[in-house]
């Protein structure tokens, strides 16, 4: 039986393109992990010391460099995590598993692409966020959206590429990602939405 594999990804701040790479579960924990656009000007780094993983990612998102300490069993089991930068809030690296990888991955690479295109213009795609607006204020007005601390009333924080729901009582957060066809598209699958509230 082949080894559970686990995947990292990013976007390369100089050229602009998804970075990809897959390690087996045992030399993603056993040995540190570079993994290096083919451009050759930027390169991830990660090592784990048995509790922790370190993580150095190139950052596609802002252009800047990224420092990330994630508990290993978030890199090793499920689905994986997401580093998020923290100029944009926006996810700049994913590990996990290889086909959620591949997918965030692809939506990151058109969003970043969409913002090169969009120069100033204050969202990664304005008629998607407009839409994921328009989308999120049918769900508040037929009360589809609450938090789990039993509040019904929420505020909207928009942002280049996301929507963050905040509730007025907890100030739990949930965010909208608002970049892509696809996020639209995984929005409208939702009748409801349940903000995850502060306990």
């Amino acid at each position: 039986m082949a080894e559970e594999k686990r995947a990292l990804g990013y976007i390369c701040p100089e050229c602009g393109k998804s970075v990809y790479g897959e390690r087996t579960a045992f030399a993603l924990s056993a040995a540190a992990v570079a993994l290096v656009c083919d451009c050759g000007r930027s390169e991830l780094k990660a090592e784990s010391d048995g509790q922790v993983f370190r993580v150095t990612v190139p950052c596609g998102v802002c252009g800047g460099e990224h420092r990330a300490e994630v508990p290993v069993s978030r890199v090793m089991e499920g689905e994986g995590v997401g580093l998020a930068c923290p100029a944009t809030r926006q996810l700049c690296c994913y590990i996990g598993e290889p086909y959620r990888v591949q997918r965030a991955l692809r939506d990151l690479e058109t969003a970043v692409q969409k913002k090169k295109d969009a120069g100033e213009e204050p969202f990664v795609d304005s008629v998607v966020m407009y839409e994921v607006l328009s989308e999120l204020r049918d769900m508040m007005a037929r009360g589809g959206i609450t938090c789990a601390c039993g509040s019904g009333n929420c505020a909207m924080e928009v942002h280049g590429a996301a929507v963050d729901l905040v509730c007025w009582s907890c100030g739990g957060k949930l965010r909208i990602p608002a970049a892509t066809d696809e996020d639209l598209d995984r929005l409208c699958c939702h009748y409801t939405l349940t903000i995850k509230g502060r306990k």
